[in-house]
Protein backbone atom coordinates (compact mmCIF):
# COMPACT_ATOMS: atom_id res chain seq x y z
CA UNK A 1 0.00 0.00 0.00
CA UNK A 2 2.84 2.80 1.19
CA UNK A 3 4.15 1.77 -3.05
CA UNK A 4 1.10 2.73 -4.19
CA UNK A 5 1.02 5.44 -2.16
CA UNK A 6 4.40 6.87 -2.76
CA UNK A 7 3.78 6.84 -6.69
CA UNK A 8 0.74 8.51 -6.31
CA UNK A 9 3.13 11.68 -4.41
CA UNK A 10 1.67 10.76 -1.04
CA UNK A 11 -2.28 10.83 0.42
CA UNK A 12 -3.50 14.15 -0.46
CA UNK A 13 -6.98 13.23 -2.35
CA UNK A 14 -6.12 9.86 -2.85
CA UNK A 15 -9.03 6.28 -2.70
CA UNK A 16 -7.68 3.31 -2.09
CA UNK A 17 -9.45 -0.21 -3.49
CA UNK A 18 -8.78 -3.66 -3.67
CA UNK A 19 -10.17 -6.71 -4.89
CA UNK A 20 -9.37 -10.17 -4.46
CA UNK A 21 -8.26 -12.80 -6.92
CA UNK A 22 -10.00 -16.45 -6.13
CA UNK A 23 -9.60 -20.35 -6.06
CA UNK A 24 -12.12 -22.28 -7.71
CA UNK A 25 -12.98 -24.98 -5.33
CA UNK A 26 -15.56 -27.02 -7.71
CA UNK A 27 -17.27 -26.01 -10.74
CA UNK A 28 -15.37 -26.08 -13.55
CA UNK A 29 -16.61 -24.83 -17.55
CA UNK A 30 -20.03 -24.58 -15.71
CA UNK A 31 -20.43 -20.68 -15.50
CA UNK A 32 -20.96 -20.12 -18.79
CA UNK A 33 -23.58 -22.38 -18.86
CA UNK A 34 -25.45 -20.71 -16.30
CA UNK A 35 -24.57 -23.20 -13.85
CA UNK A 36 -23.27 -23.40 -10.76
CA UNK A 37 -19.79 -23.15 -9.16
CA UNK A 38 -17.92 -22.76 -6.03
CA UNK A 39 -15.36 -20.64 -5.48
CA UNK A 40 -13.78 -18.67 -2.74
CA UNK A 41 -12.43 -15.04 -2.94
CA UNK A 42 -8.46 -14.88 -1.96
CA UNK A 43 -6.42 -13.06 0.52
CA UNK A 44 -4.07 -12.07 -2.51
CA UNK A 45 -5.73 -8.91 -4.38
CA UNK A 46 -5.16 -6.47 -6.98
CA UNK A 47 -4.47 -2.56 -4.71
CA UNK A 48 -5.34 0.54 -7.21
CA UNK A 49 -4.72 4.19 -6.09
CA UNK A 50 -6.74 6.90 -7.83
CA UNK A 51 -7.21 10.56 -7.86
CA UNK A 52 -8.98 12.52 -10.10
CA UNK A 53 -8.04 14.21 -13.33
CA UNK A 54 -9.08 16.82 -15.60
CA UNK A 55 -7.74 15.92 -18.65
CA UNK A 56 -10.28 13.66 -19.48
CA UNK A 57 -7.66 10.68 -19.26
CA UNK A 58 -7.06 8.04 -17.69
CA UNK A 59 -3.54 7.26 -16.87
CA UNK A 60 -2.85 3.56 -15.04
CA UNK A 61 0.94 2.86 -13.88
CA UNK A 62 1.32 -0.92 -12.72
CA UNK A 63 4.34 -1.36 -10.33
CA UNK A 64 4.88 -4.87 -11.76
CA UNK A 65 5.57 -4.64 -14.76
CA UNK A 66 9.09 -4.39 -16.52
CA UNK A 67 10.30 -0.71 -17.26
CA UNK A 68 8.28 0.88 -20.55
CA UNK A 69 5.34 -1.54 -20.11
CA UNK A 70 4.51 0.51 -16.71
CA UNK A 71 1.75 2.91 -18.10
CA UNK A 72 -1.67 2.63 -19.97
CA UNK A 73 -2.80 6.05 -21.14
CA UNK A 74 -6.88 6.36 -22.46
CA UNK A 75 -9.67 8.35 -23.48
CA UNK A 76 -11.51 8.39 -20.11
CA UNK A 77 -14.94 8.63 -22.61
CA UNK A 78 -14.18 5.09 -23.61
CA UNK A 79 -13.26 6.06 -27.40
CA UNK A 80 -9.58 4.02 -27.60
CA UNK A 81 -10.30 0.82 -28.50
CA UNK A 82 -9.03 -1.79 -25.81
CA UNK A 83 -8.10 -4.67 -27.45
CA UNK A 84 -5.63 -2.07 -29.84
CA UNK A 85 -4.11 -0.51 -26.25
CA UNK A 86 -0.68 -1.56 -25.60
CA UNK A 87 0.69 -2.79 -23.02
CA UNK A 88 -1.28 -5.93 -23.34
CA UNK A 89 -2.35 -5.52 -19.31
CA UNK A 90 -3.62 -2.27 -20.57
CA UNK A 91 -6.83 -3.71 -22.33
CA UNK A 92 -8.30 -4.69 -19.14
CA UNK A 93 -8.07 -1.15 -17.80
CA UNK A 94 -9.68 0.25 -21.27
CA UNK A 95 -12.05 -2.58 -21.06
CA UNK A 96 -13.48 -1.31 -18.02
CA UNK A 97 -13.52 2.47 -19.13
CA UNK A 98 -15.70 1.56 -21.87
CA UNK A 99 -17.68 -0.65 -20.34
CA UNK A 100 -18.33 1.71 -17.53
CA UNK A 101 -19.23 4.48 -20.14
CA UNK A 102 -22.12 1.93 -20.84
CA UNK A 103 -23.41 1.84 -17.49
CA UNK A 104 -23.58 5.68 -17.14
CA UNK A 105 -20.52 6.66 -16.04
CA UNK A 106 -18.88 9.90 -17.40
CA UNK A 107 -15.59 10.73 -18.67
CA UNK A 108 -13.93 11.93 -15.43
CA UNK A 109 -9.84 11.47 -15.59
CA UNK A 110 -7.77 9.47 -13.43
CA UNK A 111 -4.74 8.96 -12.30
CA UNK A 112 -4.04 5.62 -10.73
CA UNK A 113 -1.44 3.08 -9.81
CA UNK A 114 -2.01 -0.44 -9.36
CA UNK A 115 -0.26 -3.34 -8.05
CA UNK A 116 -1.22 -6.94 -7.25
CA UNK A 117 -0.01 -9.82 -5.11
CA UNK A 118 -2.71 -12.03 -7.39
CA UNK A 119 -0.54 -14.05 -9.31
CA UNK A 120 -0.39 -14.30 -13.13
CA UNK A 121 -1.43 -16.36 -15.61
CA UNK A 122 -2.21 -18.90 -12.69
CA UNK A 123 -6.00 -19.44 -12.98
CA UNK A 124 -6.22 -17.52 -9.98
CA UNK A 125 -8.26 -14.84 -11.59
CA UNK A 126 -5.49 -12.00 -11.46
CA UNK A 127 -7.43 -10.31 -14.96
CA UNK A 128 -10.80 -10.23 -12.90
CA UNK A 129 -9.01 -8.45 -9.52
CA UNK A 130 -7.65 -5.84 -11.52
CA UNK A 131 -10.44 -5.39 -13.59
CA UNK A 132 -12.92 -4.94 -10.62
CA UNK A 133 -10.20 -2.83 -8.27
CA UNK A 134 -10.14 -0.22 -11.72
CA UNK A 135 -13.93 -0.31 -11.87
CA UNK A 136 -14.07 0.67 -8.28
CA UNK A 137 -11.56 3.51 -8.64
CA UNK A 138 -13.00 4.65 -11.95
CA UNK A 139 -16.63 4.92 -10.57
CA UNK A 140 -14.86 6.55 -7.55
CA UNK A 141 -13.53 9.60 -9.01
CA UNK A 142 -16.85 9.96 -11.40
CA UNK A 143 -19.17 9.47 -8.73
CA UNK A 144 -20.76 6.76 -9.72
CA UNK A 145 -22.17 3.81 -7.25
CA UNK A 146 -23.30 0.52 -9.19
CA UNK A 147 -25.13 -2.42 -7.84
CA UNK A 148 -22.85 -5.61 -7.35
CA UNK A 149 -24.53 -7.25 -9.81
CA UNK A 150 -24.12 -4.80 -12.50
CA UNK A 151 -20.49 -3.92 -11.55
CA UNK A 152 -19.60 -7.26 -12.00
CA UNK A 153 -20.64 -7.65 -15.38
CA UNK A 154 -19.43 -4.23 -16.43
CA UNK A 155 -16.26 -6.21 -15.74
CA UNK A 156 -17.25 -9.51 -17.28
CA UNK A 157 -17.59 -7.32 -20.55
CA UNK A 158 -14.73 -5.97 -20.37
CA UNK A 159 -12.66 -9.13 -20.02
CA UNK A 160 -14.36 -10.08 -23.15
CA UNK A 161 -14.37 -6.40 -24.98
CA UNK A 162 -10.11 -6.40 -24.16
CA UNK A 163 -9.41 -9.99 -25.00
CA UNK A 164 -11.95 -11.91 -27.13
CA UNK A 165 -12.48 -14.52 -24.54
CA UNK A 166 -15.79 -15.21 -24.18
CA UNK A 167 -15.35 -15.86 -20.17
CA UNK A 168 -18.28 -16.70 -17.58
CA UNK A 169 -18.96 -14.18 -14.64
CA UNK A 170 -17.44 -16.10 -12.44
CA UNK A 171 -14.43 -14.06 -11.35
CA UNK A 172 -16.17 -10.83 -11.34
CA UNK A 173 -18.84 -12.40 -9.10
CA UNK A 174 -16.41 -13.29 -6.43
CA UNK A 175 -14.32 -10.67 -6.50
CA UNK A 176 -17.53 -8.03 -5.75
CA UNK A 177 -18.80 -10.76 -2.71
CA UNK A 178 -16.43 -12.99 -1.41
CA UNK A 179 -17.24 -13.68 2.35
CA UNK A 180 -14.12 -14.43 4.96
CA UNK A 181 -14.00 -18.08 6.23
CA UNK A 182 -16.45 -19.01 3.45
CA UNK A 183 -17.13 -20.57 -0.34
CA UNK A 184 -19.48 -18.93 -2.24
CA UNK A 185 -21.87 -21.18 -3.92
CA UNK A 186 -23.35 -19.05 -6.79
CA UNK A 187 -25.95 -19.92 -9.64
CA UNK A 188 -24.76 -18.28 -12.50
CA UNK A 189 -28.04 -17.73 -14.12
CA UNK A 190 -29.92 -15.84 -11.40
CA UNK A 191 -26.53 -14.20 -10.02
CA UNK A 192 -27.72 -15.36 -6.44
CA UNK A 193 -24.66 -16.16 -4.10
CA UNK A 194 -24.80 -18.28 -0.65
CA UNK A 195 -21.98 -18.65 1.53
CA UNK A 196 -20.68 -21.76 2.38
CA UNK A 197 -18.63 -21.04 5.61
CA UNK A 198 -15.38 -23.58 5.67
CA UNK A 199 -14.43 -25.00 8.58
CA UNK A 200 -11.10 -24.17 10.55
CA UNK A 201 -10.21 -27.83 10.88
CA UNK A 202 -10.05 -27.70 6.13
CA UNK A 203 -6.84 -26.09 4.45
CA UNK A 204 -6.93 -25.09 0.95
CA UNK A 205 -3.73 -24.40 -1.14
CA UNK A 206 -3.96 -23.67 -4.93
CA UNK A 207 -0.27 -25.29 -6.35
CA UNK A 208 0.94 -23.65 -9.65
CA UNK A 209 2.18 -26.09 -12.25
CA UNK A 210 5.07 -24.36 -13.45
CA UNK A 211 2.76 -23.45 -16.85
CA UNK A 212 1.43 -20.29 -17.29
CA UNK A 213 -2.24 -20.47 -18.66
CA UNK A 214 -3.07 -18.22 -21.62
CA UNK A 215 -6.87 -18.47 -22.47
CA UNK A 216 -6.64 -16.81 -25.72
CA UNK A 217 -4.30 -19.50 -26.78
CA UNK A 218 -6.14 -21.76 -25.65
CA UNK A 219 -9.46 -23.93 -26.64
CA UNK A 220 -11.62 -22.15 -24.08
CA UNK A 221 -13.88 -20.40 -27.04
CA UNK A 222 -14.08 -23.65 -28.96
CA UNK A 223 -15.38 -25.36 -25.40
CA UNK A 224 -17.81 -22.89 -24.80
CA UNK A 225 -19.50 -22.78 -28.94
CA UNK A 226 -19.55 -26.66 -28.05
CA UNK A 227 -21.69 -26.42 -25.20
CA UNK A 228 -23.89 -23.64 -26.94
CA UNK A 229 -24.51 -26.24 -29.88
CA UNK A 230 -25.12 -28.97 -27.79
CA UNK A 231 -27.85 -26.99 -26.02
CA UNK A 232 -29.27 -25.56 -29.29
CA UNK A 233 -29.07 -29.00 -30.49
CA UNK A 234 -31.12 -30.17 -27.13
CA UNK A 235 -33.73 -27.28 -27.27
CA UNK A 236 -33.08 -25.67 -23.89
CA UNK A 237 -31.50 -22.30 -22.71
CA UNK A 238 -28.52 -23.29 -21.76
CA UNK A 239 -26.57 -27.27 -20.42
CA UNK A 240 -27.81 -25.91 -17.17
CA UNK A 241 -31.05 -27.40 -18.12
CA UNK A 242 -30.15 -30.71 -19.10
CA UNK A 243 -30.37 -34.06 -17.85
CA UNK A 244 -27.63 -36.64 -17.38
CA UNK A 245 -29.69 -39.01 -20.15
CA UNK A 246 -29.71 -35.65 -22.64
CA UNK A 247 -25.48 -35.65 -23.21
CA UNK A 248 -24.84 -39.24 -22.46
CA UNK A 249 -23.27 -39.25 -25.80
CA UNK A 250 -21.64 -35.88 -25.83
CA UNK A 251 -18.76 -35.72 -23.34
CA UNK A 252 -18.34 -32.02 -23.13
CA UNK A 253 -22.38 -31.36 -22.22
CA UNK A 254 -21.67 -34.64 -19.71
CA UNK A 255 -18.80 -33.12 -18.14
CA UNK A 256 -21.26 -29.69 -17.55
CA UNK A 257 -24.30 -31.58 -16.14
CA UNK A 258 -22.43 -34.14 -14.15
CA UNK A 259 -20.16 -31.25 -12.71
CA UNK A 260 -22.78 -28.76 -11.60
CA UNK A 261 -23.91 -31.71 -9.40
CA UNK A 262 -20.44 -32.05 -7.82
CA UNK A 263 -20.55 -28.40 -7.62
CA UNK A 264 -24.09 -29.11 -5.23
CA UNK A 265 -22.49 -32.22 -3.67
CA UNK A 266 -18.94 -30.50 -2.56
CA UNK A 267 -21.24 -27.48 -0.75
CA UNK A 268 -23.36 -29.92 1.31
CA UNK A 269 -20.17 -31.93 2.67
CA UNK A 270 -18.71 -28.89 3.63
CA UNK A 271 -21.57 -27.45 5.05
CA UNK A 272 -21.74 -30.74 6.58
CA UNK A 273 -18.49 -31.50 7.50
CA UNK A 274 -18.44 -34.61 6.21
CA UNK A 275 -14.70 -34.10 4.66
CA UNK A 276 -14.46 -38.06 3.65
CA UNK A 277 -16.67 -37.32 0.88
CA UNK A 278 -14.81 -34.62 -0.99
CA UNK A 279 -12.10 -36.82 -2.36
CA UNK A 280 -14.42 -38.45 -4.57
CA UNK A 281 -15.91 -35.35 -5.93
CA UNK A 282 -12.13 -33.87 -6.66
CA UNK A 283 -11.36 -36.73 -8.48
CA UNK A 284 -14.42 -37.28 -10.18
CA UNK A 285 -14.03 -33.76 -11.26
CA UNK A 286 -10.55 -33.58 -12.65
CA UNK A 287 -10.89 -36.57 -14.53
CA UNK A 288 -13.82 -35.32 -15.74
CA UNK A 289 -12.24 -32.09 -16.74
CA UNK A 290 -9.21 -34.06 -18.30
CA UNK A 291 -11.40 -36.73 -20.05
CA UNK A 292 -14.27 -35.26 -21.45
CA UNK A 293 -13.94 -31.96 -21.68
CA UNK A 294 -9.94 -32.23 -22.42
CA UNK A 295 -8.59 -29.15 -20.39
CA UNK A 296 -5.99 -30.81 -18.50
CA UNK A 297 -2.37 -31.32 -19.12
CA UNK A 298 0.11 -33.73 -18.39
CA UNK A 299 1.61 -31.56 -15.71
CA UNK A 300 -2.12 -30.96 -13.89
CA UNK A 301 -2.36 -34.23 -13.80
CA UNK A 302 0.64 -35.05 -12.57
CA UNK A 303 0.38 -32.71 -9.44
CA UNK A 304 -2.83 -33.94 -8.40
CA UNK A 305 -1.66 -37.28 -8.19
CA UNK A 306 1.35 -35.98 -6.24
CA UNK A 307 -0.89 -33.82 -3.94
CA UNK A 308 -3.47 -36.80 -3.36
CA UNK A 309 -0.33 -38.51 -2.66
CA UNK A 310 1.16 -37.06 -0.24
CA UNK A 311 -2.00 -37.02 2.09
CA UNK A 312 -4.31 -34.02 0.30
CA UNK A 313 -8.06 -35.04 1.01
CA UNK A 314 -8.78 -34.25 -2.57
CA UNK A 315 -7.11 -32.51 -5.27
CA UNK A 316 -8.32 -30.97 -8.74
CA UNK A 317 -7.06 -28.48 -11.35
CA UNK A 318 -8.86 -25.24 -11.21
CA UNK A 319 -9.88 -22.53 -13.43
CA UNK A 320 -10.14 -23.11 -17.24
CA UNK A 321 -7.38 -25.50 -16.94
CA UNK A 322 -4.52 -25.42 -20.30
CA UNK A 323 -2.00 -24.87 -17.04
CA UNK A 324 -2.06 -22.75 -14.19
CA UNK A 325 -3.11 -24.06 -10.65
CA UNK A 326 -4.50 -27.17 -8.91
CA UNK A 327 -6.51 -26.67 -5.70
CA UNK A 328 -6.01 -29.31 -2.85
CA UNK A 329 -8.50 -29.27 0.20
CA UNK A 330 -6.63 -31.03 3.49
CA UNK A 331 -7.05 -30.82 6.96
CA UNK A 332 -5.62 -27.71 8.65
CA UNK A 333 -2.51 -29.71 10.89
CA UNK A 334 -1.02 -31.89 8.09
CA UNK A 335 -1.04 -28.40 5.31
CA UNK A 336 2.46 -27.35 5.62
CA UNK A 337 4.03 -31.84 5.46
CA UNK A 338 1.33 -32.32 2.73
CA UNK A 339 2.65 -29.33 0.68
CA UNK A 340 6.30 -30.41 0.96
CA UNK A 341 5.79 -33.76 0.07
CA UNK A 342 3.98 -32.75 -3.32
CA UNK A 343 6.15 -30.25 -4.07
CA UNK A 344 8.85 -32.98 -4.11
CA UNK A 345 7.08 -35.42 -5.81
CA UNK A 346 5.97 -33.31 -8.54
CA UNK A 347 9.62 -32.14 -9.20
CA UNK A 348 10.92 -35.51 -9.08
CA UNK A 349 8.27 -36.39 -11.75
CA UNK A 350 8.04 -33.41 -14.11
CA UNK A 351 11.54 -31.51 -13.93
CA UNK A 352 8.91 -28.27 -13.19
CA UNK A 353 8.98 -25.57 -10.41
CA UNK A 354 5.60 -25.52 -8.47
CA UNK A 355 4.55 -23.29 -6.46
CA UNK A 356 2.72 -23.21 -3.15
CA UNK A 357 -0.26 -20.48 -2.47
CA UNK A 358 -1.98 -21.29 0.94
CA UNK A 359 -5.37 -19.54 0.51
CA UNK A 360 -7.58 -17.97 3.02
CA UNK A 361 -11.24 -17.38 2.00
CA UNK A 362 -11.15 -13.37 1.96
CA UNK A 363 -13.65 -10.31 1.87
CA UNK A 364 -15.29 -8.93 -0.86
CA UNK A 365 -13.93 -5.84 -3.30
CA UNK A 366 -14.04 -2.28 -1.65
CA UNK A 367 -12.40 0.90 -0.25
CA UNK A 368 -8.80 0.59 1.53
CA UNK A 369 -8.01 2.80 4.01
CA UNK A 370 -4.57 4.35 3.54
CA UNK A 371 -2.02 4.16 5.69
CA UNK A 372 -1.72 6.42 8.38
CA UNK A 373 2.00 9.11 8.00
Amino acid sequence: MARVEAALGGQDGLCLFRAPGRVNLMGDHTDYNEGFVLPMAIDRDCLVGVRARADGRVVVRSLDVRPGEGVVDVAADGTDEPAAVTPAWGRYVAGVVRTLGEHGRHGAGADAVLSSSVPLGSGLSSSAALEVACALALCAVAGLELPTHDLAEACQRAEQIATGVPCGIMDQLVSVGGRPDAALLLDCRSLEAEPVPLPDTVAVLAVHSGLPRALADSAYAERREACEAAAARLGIRSLRDASPEDVADDPFARHVVAENERVLETAEAIRSDELDRLGPLFAASHASLRDDYRVSTPELDALVDALVGAGALGARLTGAGFGGCVVALMRAGDAEQVAADAERRYRDATGLEPRTFPCRAAAAAGPVSPTRE
